[in-house]
């Protein structure tokens, strides 16, 4: 392990002799999932300049990050963010007391520290009333990941909890790069997610991978789209035959594979947002390329009152209870290696490692 900066962020860096796994002091974002022998980092690393969360003044740089809601947010975004206890929006009130989009989990400083192999993240978020720690151990090419959420209140809390992983260029690439994704019952996201620029049908349900679109038809979501500029959010059920789900994505051009491992039980949901060039607004300026690839226990990006209010979506909860004063774990890993071609199938084997095949 070794203290370092990243795009002039404060950072810790653990690897080995294959990868190299870089985190965010301020916000606590997996920032850098790196192949050492190709130098690829799957990761979206924006455009615009890194900021500190702590040193952001919305008077100061509404010219560079605009002045929404999201810009404090965006301003210190990179890579795997953690959506606690929000996944989406605030309401007027939540905003105007202090908090951000996805919740505190994306802004606050965590202790970093390494304990027999082990990176270790720490934080508390005030405003949800929770503690949260992380552990990355190497294996390979593989990041085991364990992450426990205690809830500090005396009553139980209905909770997002999502891995808002996002994939960026040069990875992500327009009509090449390749996904696959445990996924069966799928749902566009009910309002019209990007205006004129999103193809795809609001509210359409289909199975994946092909989402209905607007002008009659459907698309292959297993391939980022060709077009010019683009957006949207479809959510998707991870297959409930299975105890493991999974994505794999798999550049053509440099040959390397990166994904994600879980428990379903964990996270049922999976949400691809999808930012092609499409937001003209600061920071985004129709400049960013990028894939979400984001599972948690909720299945739309949206308020809390919308979450309770959804309750659930096929069958399957929209939220996860954390019990009062108590804690839960979840465990999941991430990969990246180079291959010839992308993997047909994943599941995680215990202690021995990630199998692809």
């Amino acid at each position: 392990m070794a203290d370092t900066t990243y795009r002039g962020r404060r950072a810790v860096s653990l690897e080995n002799d294959r990868i190299r796994v870089t985190v965010l002091v301020e916000g606590g974002h997996i920032a850098e999932l790196c192949e050492k022998s190709s130098g690829v980092n799957p990761m979206w690393t924006p455009h615009w300049p890194s900021l500190e969360p702590s040193q952001f003044d919305s008077r100061t740089h509404a010219s560079l990050y605009g002045s929404h809601d999201e810009s404090k947010l965006l301003a210190g975004i990179a890579g795997h963010n953690l959506c606690v206890d929000i996944f989406g929006g605030t309401s007027p009130e939540e905003a105007k007391a202090g908090l951000t989009p996805h919740g505190e989990g994306s802004i606050v400083p965590y202790r970093i520290h390494v304990e027999n192999g082990e990176l270790i993240q720490s934080a508390g978020f005030p405003q949800a009333q929770l503690a949260f720690e992380r552990r990355i151990r190497l294996h390979g090419c593989v990041a085991a990941i364990r992450e426990t959420l205690t809830n500090l209140m005396a009553v139980d809390k209905p909770t997002a909890w999502t891995q808002h992983v996002s994939l960026g260029a040069p990875f992500v690439a327009r009509g090449e790069t390749e996904f696959r994704v445990s996924a069966t019952r799928s749902k566009v996201y009910e309002a019209d997610f990007a205006g004129d620029l999103g193809p795809y049908l609001p509210a359409a349900e289909f199975n994946w991978p092909h989402v209905p679109l607007k002008r009659g038809g459907t698309m292959d979501l297993r391939t980022y789209p060709a077009a010019e500029r683009s957006g949207g959010f479809t959510t998707h059920l991870m297959d409930p035959s299975h105890d493991q789900a999974y994505f794999l994505a798999w550049a053509p051009s440099s040959k390397v594979l990166c994904g994600y491992v879980w428990k379903r039980s964990d996270f049922p949901w999976m949400g691809l947002w999808e930012e092609n060039c499409a937001r003209d607004v600061a920071p985004w300026n129709n400049r960013e390329i990028t894939r979400g690839m984001e599972f948690g226990v909720s299945p739309m990006p949206e308020s809390r009152r919308q979450m309770i209010e959804r309750g659930s979506l096929f069958g399957e909860a929209a939220f996860r209870w954390i019990p009062a004063r108590s804690s839960v774990t979840v465990d999941y890993c991430a990969f990246v290696k180079t291959s010839d071609a992308i993997a047909q199938e994943a599941s995680w084997s215990g202690g021995d490692g990630l199998v692809l095949r």
